[in-house]
C-alpha cells in the first residue's frame, strides 16, 4: 500500500506521515468479493476497517429478526459501529456484506485502540467518523418515521449511485425489498411509477437513474 492512496483516500491523516507509516507496517490490505459478510452478527470484531475501494453495505437485525439496512460505506470511509465494538470488546450487533468487490486496510484492535492516545490525527478521524455516522442515523431514523415508502426507494438508489458513482445500478427488486424491509411487490409497483413519471428507467435487474 503507497502512502499517497492513504493520504487520497483520507484526508483527515494526510499529514500525519508517522501514522501512515505505521498503517502501511501493521495493517493488512485484504480483498473481497460481491457479497462476501465482513463482519457478522455476534463476530468477535479485531479489526477496524478501512474502505480503499469498493462498497459495503451495514446492516441491523431487529429483535423480529427483520433487517435493516442503516448505511452504505465507500473508499475513504470507515465502520463506527466497528470501532466501538472493538473498543468495548463486545461482540458485533451489525453485519457488514460487500455490495460489490472491496479492498480494504484491516487496522488491528491493538493499534486501533493505542493510536487513540498516541495520534491527534487518528483520534480526529474517529470522532469524524461518529459524527457523519450519526447524522446518517438520524436521517435513517427520520426516514423510518416520516417517510413516505416512495421517497425511502428514491433516497435508497440515489445514495447507493453516489456511492457505485454510476446512474446504472444492478440490483433486483428482491435487493431493494430486503435493505428496505418491506415487500417486493411493493417495491415494483413503486419503481413502475417512478419509471412512469421518468425518474427511472427499468431493465432487467437493472435501473437507470434518470436526469432531472
Amino acid at each position: 500500500m503507497r502512502p499517497q492512496v492513504i493520504k487520497d483516500l483520507f484526508p483527515e491523516i494526510s499529514n500525519d506521515d508517522e501514522l501512515i507509516k505505521e498503517l502501511i507496517e501493521h495493517c493488512k490490505v485484504q480483498k473481497f468479493k460481491k457479497d462476501d459478510v465482513i463482519i457478522d452478527y455476534g463476530d468477535n470484531i479485531e479489526f477496524v476497517p478501512l474502505v480503499i475501494s469498493g462498497l459495503l453495505k451495514i446492516i441491523r437485525q431487529g429483535e423480529d429478526g427483520k433487517e435493516l439496512l442503516l448505511y452504505f460505506l465507500g473508499s475513504g470511509m470507515s465502520c463506527a459501529a466497528s470501532f466501538s465494538c472493538c473498543m468495548t470488546q463486545k461482540r458485533s450487533e451489525i453485519m457488514a456484506v460487500c455490495e460489490e468487490d472491496t479492498t480494504l486496510l484491516s487496522v488491528p484492535l491493538f493499534y486501533a485502540n493505542s493510536w487513540m492516545g498516541t495520534y491527534d490525527s487518528w483520534r480526529n478521524f474517529i470522532i469524524n467518523i461518529y459524527d457523519s455516522r450519526l447524522f446518517a442515523l438520524i436521517d435513517t431514523i427520520d426516514r423510518i418515521a416520516f417517510a413516505k415508502l416512495d421517497e425511502k426507494l428514491l433516497h435508497y438508489l440515489e445514495d447507493l449511485s453516489t456511492q457505485k458513482a454510476t446512474d446504472k445500478l444492478s440490483l433486483s427488486h428482491l435487493q431493494i425489498a430486503q435493505d428496505l424491509n418491506v415487500s417486493r411487490e411493493s417495491i415494483s409497483r413503486l419503481l413502475k411509477k417512478l419509471e412512469s413519471q421518468k425518474v427511472l428507467q427499468l431493465g432487467r435487474n437493472e435501473i437507470t437513474l434518470l436526469p432531472q
